[in-house]
């Protein structure tokens, strides 16, 4: 099965907002299991995010092992951020 009823982190819907109004494209793959939470485009490169939320406990902020698994398996890249700022960073756009 490749999609799984989600649960959001209660950030994600601020950072995606944030991104979409500087101008980049966001997609939302969180349902699919096990999978990173958002695709964003900006100039033509795509860059994976898992999102977890700063206001949780550290220990409720931990990958799952289904997380782990696919993030050591993928052969691309995959930042976990907690910010619109981490995001920006893992992007090199922190200057914006």
């Amino acid at each position: 099965m490749f999609t799984r009823k989600a649960r959001v982190d209660g950030n994600q819907k601020q950072i995606v907002e944030d991104l979409r109004k500087m101008g980049f494209s966001v997609l939302h793959t969180h349902q699919l299991k096990n999978c990173f939470d958002i695709l964003v485009g900006v100039g033509g490169i795509n860059y994976a995010f898992e999102i977890k939320d700063p206001s949780r406990p550290k220990s409720a902020r931990k990958l799952s092992t289904g997380e782990q698994t696919f993030i050591d398996n993928w052969n691309g890249q995959i930042a976990v951020i907690e910010t619109v700022e981490d995001a920006l960073n893992a992007m090199n756009l922190s200057q914006i």
